[in-house]
């Protein structure tokens, strides 16, 4: 396939490198297979502990120079990056959609994502402000600075393979860190592009060696990074059971962790909305990447004067979705991510028919010319009850469970029930409503829309959830910080010591 030459992927791929260099690895194979047709992509060497603690010791020798480049010349390290990005958008946004699955439209959104943070990074390069105080003392000035962590490692999910490793580089970057990045071991390649898409830009520009390293493996590399003290802050994607984990671990050793987890995201479709735009929310939010989004839209908390309505609606349109090879532009919906995902798709949709819900668009796995792979499943919608055990449960893949409610107190307390705490939306065009929902006595998640669904989140703001969904920021806003030490200084300009408080000390 074109695009895989344009990127530079052969079937046998390094996997380890310290920016622009390559090491040698001993680890084990790892096979990368497209959910899409079930061919073997390439194959990659997971990170062994020699080749891992060289990259380390690099990204520390290397973060030793970049951190005393001036952050504005970083930024413009950042801004050819974002250029880049934008050559290499088609080739790049394909093979995120061929490794993952995604839509094709989707996997170019993904790109476009890095190429946005690249841009907000830019900006951020001249930004990085502190706060000027006045002293209790005569004489003295006091303000606050920010330092570079060191070195930031990133652990990013399948199933934004680019998007995410991006917003924390690009960050972790412009304040003077070096990133060590753990691709997903489902979409590895997609790593190997995006570190050579980098190399050249850092080669031509004479960044220091180990500014931008990628490390390959499994759940034990992993745990490499989050016992090493080396590495203060370790940013990850994924499951909540993994966060859980992760954050133990890294707490243990006092370092920092940025996670950013699951989420079991509702939408409240309030008898005072506009159902027409309500339903494209909806089943964008429900069905797009297959419903492997953390923002995925799970489940419709609907106003039981629309619920016959309304649900009679979405059934319709679900009988209208496409699904196929995400690579064919007209189809909405591509495959999951691998056989085990389908496993649990169905095994989540028997435990709900035996929990009592009551399917409204059966699920199914979809076979024939087209869908050899054994990943194609269909979405489905489930009549539910917010208290069935399964509901509670965040299933990666298209099920959407729908329920009704009488007050909007209701809704919301439906809403907050769950655990995870990541994203939320109202659909109403009632402003009281609105801002009840958005005030401190509404949604109990980390974003909170109103007339947008749960998904598409912009880089301007800062991402990231409440509860099991981890608590962290990744993004825009002021998430910079999250990579940076805060410096408090004070100056003492006159000709004596006064101390603090009045504090009587002489000799």
């Amino acid at each position: 396939m074109k695009f895989l030459k344009d990127l530079g992927i052969d079937t046998d791929n390094q996997g380890v490198s310290t920016g622009i260099q390559w090491l040698e690895t001993k680890g084990t194979l790892i096979d990368s297979y497209s959910p899409v047709d079930g061919i073997k992509i390439g194959f990659t060497v997971s990170t062994d502990q020699s080749a891992y603690n060289e990259v380390v010791r690099i990204s520390i020798e290397g973060g030793k120079i970049w951190k005393q480049w001036p952050a504005p010349k970083r930024g413009e390290i950042v801004r050819q990056v974002g250029d880049a990005l934008r050559e290499y958008k088609e080739p790049l946004g394909k093979l995120v959609s061929y490794e993952m699955g995604k839509s094709l439209q989707e996997g170019y959104g993904e790109v476009q994502e890095m190429i946005d943070i690249c841009d907000f990074a830019v900006g951020l390069s001249r930004q990085l402000y502190g706060l000027t105080m006045h002293s209790e003392r005569a004489l003295h000035r006091m303000y606050e600075q920010w330092h570079p962590l060191g070195v930031v490692g990133i652990i990013s999910a399948f199933n934004f393979p680019v998007a995410v490793w991006s917003w924390n580089a690009a960050l972790a970057w412009v304040c003077g860190n070096t990133t060590i990045w753990k691709p997903s071991e489902k979409t590895p390649l997609c790593g190997i592009a995006v570190q050579k898409i980098v190399a050249a830009v850092f080669e031509k520009n004479n960044v220091p060696e180990g500014v931008n390293c990628l490390i390959q493996g499994a759940r034990e590399v992993g745990e490499w990074m989050s016992n090493d003290a080396r590495i203060p802050l370790v940013s990850a994607t994924g499951s909540t059971r993994m966060g859980k984990e992760l954050s133990a671990t890294v707490a243990a050793r006092l370092g920092r962790s940025i996670l950013e987890l699951g989420g079991n995201n509702a939408i409240i479709i309030s008898q005072h909305a506009d159902l027409e735009m309500s339903l494209i929310g909806a089943v964008f939010g429900a069905v797009g990447t297959a419903g492997q989004r953390c923002t995925t839209t799970r489940r419709l908390i609907i106003h039981e004067s629309v619920y016959d309505q309304f649900t009679s609606k979405l059934v319709k349109a679900y009988g209208q979705i496409k699904i196929g090879d995400p690579l064919n532009a007209q189809n909405h919906v591509g495959p999951l991510i691998d056989v085990s995902a389908v496993n649990m798709y169905l095994n989540a949709i028997e435990q709900c028919k035996q929990q009592g819900g009551r399917f409204l668009v059966d699920g199914g796995v979809i076979t024939g010319k087209g869908f050899e792979s054994g990943c194609y499943v269909k979405p489905c919608i489930a009549e539910v009850t917010n208290d069935l055990a399964i509901v509670q449960h965040e299933t990666f893949a298209p099920i959407l469970y729908v329920m009704k409610y009488k007050t909007l107190e209701e809704a919301i307390a439906l809403q907050n029930e769950v655990p995870q705490g990541l994203s939320s939306s109202i659909m109403t065009l009632n402003m009281r409503e609105s801002e009840l929902f958005l005030s401190a006595m509404g949604s109990d998640c980390g974003i909170a829309n109103v007339n947008i669904g749960t998904s598409g989140a912009e880089i301007g703001g800062a991402f990231g959830g409440e509860k099991e969904t981890g608590g962290g920021r990744e993004s825009g806003s002021d998430a910079w910080k999250a990579y940076m030490r805060r410096q408090t200084n004070t100056i003492n300009w006159g000709n004596n010591l006064p101390l603090a408080q009045g504090i009587k000390f002489e000799f």
